[in-house]
C-alpha cells in the first residue's frame, strides 16, 4: 500500500494517469504535470481534491519540469505523443516529444534525487507486427525506416534503452512497463474499443481498416493500473522491463466489433475500409514475468470491461 508519498505524474491529465490517481489520491499528494492536449482530468471527480496540485507544462520544457518535480518520491512518466492517426500525421513531433521529453524526465529525476521509483511507459509496439506471447527478453523490432507508423515504437524503444542506462550508470530506480492494448472508462483519443463503443451506442456504422483478422489482447484499465501499482511497491521490479496486459482477452478486430455490437444490443453495421498504414497483425503478451516478479493477475474479462466502459460513456457524454 502506497501512503504518504509525493507522486509526480507527467501526462497526469490523461486517461491512464487519471485511473492511477483514483487509487492513490486519498493517501498521497499528487502533482499533475501536463500540457492538457488530452484532458480526462477535468471530467473527473477529483480535479479539485485537496491532495492534488496541477502544473500546466510540457516535458520539453526541462527547467519547468525539473523545478516542478522537486521533492517528489515517485515519478510516473505517462506523457507522450500516441495514437496511430496522430503519429502518422506528426512523426517528427512524436519522436521529439517521446525521446527528448523522456530524456528530460530521467535527467530531472536524477538531478532531483528521486529515491523511491520512476515508472516509464513504453509500448507493446516495440515487438513489431507479429507478437505472440512475447516476453520481455524477445528481440524488439524498429520497423522500416520512413514508415511513420514505426516512429512511435522507435521513440519508445529509445526511451527504454535510456531508462536502463540511467539505472545501470546512476542507480536510478526505474521500472519500464509495456502496456498491451489498455482500454476503459475515460479513454480519450483513438483507441479501437472506445471508438467502436461510441458508434455502437449510436447504432452508427463501425469502420474496420483492413480485413478485420488482426488479433489483439485487450487489458481493462483497472488491471493495468494494478500492475503499475505493484511496480511502484515491489523492489524486485527496479531495473526491469515488464509486460502488463491480459493474455486471456484475445480476439480479432472483427470479433471485437461483433462482440461490442452484441453486448450493447446495437444495430450498427460493420464496414471494412482499406488500411491506412502499416499495422500490427498479432499482439499477445506473455505476462509470466509480471506474475513472477509482481504477483500480477488480470481480473477483467472483455465483455465486463465493454459494459463498464459503455456505461461510463453514456453517463459522461451529452450525446448519449
Amino acid at each position: 500500500m502506497i501512503k504518504n508519498k509525493k507522486i509526480f505524474i507527467t501526462g497526469g491529465a490523461g486517461f491512464i494517469a487519471n485511473n492511477i490517481i483514483k487509487y492513490l489520491i486519498e493517501a498521497n499528494q499528487i502533482i499533475v504535470y501536463d500540457n492538457f492536449y488530452r484532458d480526462t482530468l477535468s471530467k473527473s471527480n477529483f480535479k479539485h481534491h485537496k491532495n492534488i496540485s496541477i502544473i500546466k507544462g510540457d516535458i520539453l520544457d526541462y527547467t519547468l519540469l525539473k523545478d516542478s518535480m522537486y521533492g517528489a518520491d515517485i515519478v510516473v512518466h505517462a506523457a507522450a505523443i500516441a495514437g496511430i492517426d496522430t503519429v502518422i500525421l506528426q512523426p517528427t513531433k512524436t519522436m521529439r516529444v517521446n525521446m527528448i521529453g523522456t530524456a528530460n524526465v530521467f535527467e530531472a529525476a536524477y538531478k532531483n534525487g528521486i529515491k523511491d521509483r520512476i515508472i516509464d511507459f513504453s509500448t507493446s509496439e516495440v515487438f513489431g507486427g507479429m507478437a505472440y506471447k512475447s516476453t520481455e527478453e524477445d528481440f524488439t523490432v524498429s520497423g522500416a525506416a520512413g514508415e511513420a507508423r514505426w516512429s512511435y515504437a522507435v521513440s519508445k524503444l529509445a526511451g527504454e534503452h535510456l531508462a536502463m542506462a540511467y539505472y545501470k550508470e546512476f542507480a536510478l530506480p526505474i521500472v519500464t512497463v509495456r502496456p498491451f492494448n489498455v482500454y476503459g472508462p475515460g479513454q480519450t483519443g483513438e483507441g479501437a474499443i472506445n471508438i467502436f463503443i461510441k458508434r455502437a451506442l449510436k447504432n452508427e456504422d463501425i469502420y474496420i481498416y483492413g480485413d478485420g483478422n488482426r488479433i489483439r489482447a485487450w487489458c481493462y484499465v483497472d488491471d493495468f493500473v494494478n500492475g503499475l501499482l505493484l511496480c511502484m511497491e515491489k523492489k524486485e521490479a527496479i531495473g526491469e522491463t515488464i509486460n502488463i496486459g491480459n493474455a486471456r482477452a484475445v480476439i480479432t478486430v472483427y470479433g471485437l466489433a461483433q462482440t461490442i455490437s452484441r453486448v450493447l444490443n446495437s444495430t450498427s453495421k460493420i464496414i471494412f475500409k482499406p488500411d491506412l498504414s502499416a499495422d500490427i497483425d498479432l499482439r499477445i503478451p506473455s505476462i509470466k514475468k509480471a506474475e513472477e516478479v509482481l504477483g500480477y493477475e488480470a481480473q477483467w474479462d472483455l465483455e465486463k470491461g465493454i459494459l463498464h466502459t459503455a456505461k461510463y460513456i453514456q453517463s459522461s457524454c451529452q450525446n448519449f
